[in-house]
């Protein structure tokens, strides 16, 4: 097992989502330039972004990358 397989990503999307008006999945994924799919693989904690998507959807809820997204260490 190396370094990469005992951290993940945990994510306040879903929340977030709710919190600005109960934005869709779609309508979130529209917004950054990713597909729906990558935003439910996102809050399934299934997928982690790339530095510029996490950026991105931070900029979309006027938040910091850091109180959206969260490094664990297993």
């Amino acid at each position: 097992m190396n370094d990469l397989d005992k951290v993940r990503v945990r994510n306040r999307i879903r929340e977030l989502r709710f919190a600005h008006g109960e934005i869709t999945q779609q309508q979130l994924a529209t917004a950054v330039g990713c597909s729906r799919q990558t935003i439910v693989l996102l809050e399934q904690g299934r997928y982690s972004p790339s530095l510029t998507l996490a950026f991105l959807i931070a900029r979309h809820f006027d938040a910091t990358v850091d109180s959206v997204f969260e490094f664990v260490e297993e």
